[in-house]
């Protein structure tokens, strides 16, 4: 709204998507290896991250490929063994008094197939097993057990991986859907509230963010941007078990003073990053999101969440979690006589 009631069009006409969803998701592809040569074999140079890091339908999709490949491979080499030693032609129920059948009942690829199996799965031999004088089937036996152990460890040990990573654990970490310029403890800051829904406690907080700005240049710059937690400054949050605030002083040296600024329409972004530690297996997790200009309130402040109930109890009001309040008094800043927001491209509010 301008001076003469009229309303101003944003001073960013053209939409942009946003780099970070407020739910923490990244919106810009990766450069990905497309065009690297043999660039497939980065992932099998890190086969372990690759697996773990699979959405859980191509986990079991692999899991269900490496099986089936095991077995099929153990199975031509037993039907090579067959064919080799001469198994497929004799009557292995009265075989020639010099000949040795390798595996019994092994007349078919099908016959081998399933004689690979129930070695891979251990299930117990029925009418087909191995021969304890053919050397070439007890070595045989001897690789596809080994291997078979090491692919079963393999597979095992990345669906545990995968349940226990803590990636589910961050989805617990909320963020306030705004953030707000007032006044705290004498200084203007900006501010956003986190908390944590789930009554295991998270240790070792640490919190950072960062500011990216399109200054008109086709080119999109970075600034790092520290927030803390009352007077801890640079010293992680030691307990966040209930909802706390995290601040950022606006003074002239922060990055987002200028940002804020009136005449500045540069599109700008502050994605936050919220790291932490589980307090039962240590194990870190990390929680985004994001706040363009039009999610920061100016001159305001956060309801108060916290209560006393008769009992003398502290309780959490979650409705006032994301809730801001007007400041009844404009933020002043140090060293401005006048400090003026752009809040979606309208500069009304001025603090004098």
């Amino acid at each position: 709204m301008d001076m003469d009631g009229k309303a101003s069009l944003p001073l960013i006409a053209q939409q942009r998507q946003r780099l970070v969803t407020k739910d923490g998701h990244c919106t810009l592809p990766g450069p990905g290896v497309q065009g690297v040569p043999a660039a497939w074999l980065l992932y099998l140079q890190d086969l372990w991250g690759t697996l773990v890091a699979l959405r859980w339908r191509w986990t079991l999709l692999a899991f269900c490929a490496s099986f089936l490949a095991h077995w099929l491979l153990f199975a031509c080499l037993w039907y090579l063994l067959a064919h080799v030693n001469g198994d497929l032609e004799v009557d292995h129920d009265q075989p020639p008094s010099d000949h040795i059948v390798c595996v019994k009942h092994i007349t078919s690829f099908t016959a081998a197939f399933s004689f690979s199996l129930e070695t891979q799965l251990t299930i117990g031999y029925g009418t087909m097993f191995p021969s304890g004088d053919c050397p070439s089937a007890i070595a045989l036996l001897a690789v596809q057990m080994l291997l078979g152990l090491m692919l079963e460890a393999v597979i095992t040990g990345a669906f545990v991986a995968k349940i226990a990573m803590p990636k589910k654990r961050a989805n617990a970490i909320q963020f306030s859907p705004s953030a707000v310029v007032g006044q705290h403890e004498g200084e203007a800051c900006l501010m956003f509230r986190a908390t944590n829904m789930l009554p295991r406690p998270l240790v070792d907080v640490h919190v950072s963010a960062v500011l990216y700005q399109d200054r008109g240049d086709q080119t999109l710059h970075q600034t790092s941007v520290e927030f803390h937690l009352d007077r801890l400054r640079g010293l992680p949050c030691p307990f966040f078990i209930f909802p706390v605030t995290f601040y950022h002083p606006l003074t002239q040296c922060s990055p987002l003073y200028p940002a804020l600024r009136e005449g500045n329409p540069a599109h700008f972004e502050l994605v936050v990053f919220l790291t932490a530690a589980q307090e039962g297996t240590g194990e870190s997790c990390q929680r985004r999101t994001s706040y363009l200009r039009g999610e920061i309130e100016f001159d305001h402040h956060f309801a108060p969440i916290l209560r006393l109930d008769a009992q003398g109890h502290y309780k959490v009001n979650m409705t006032n979690f994301g809730k801001v309040l007007p400041n009844p008094a404009h933020t002043k800043i140090d060293g401005d006589k006048e400090f003026v927001v752009q809040i979606n491209g309208d500069g009304s509010d001025r603090m004098e």
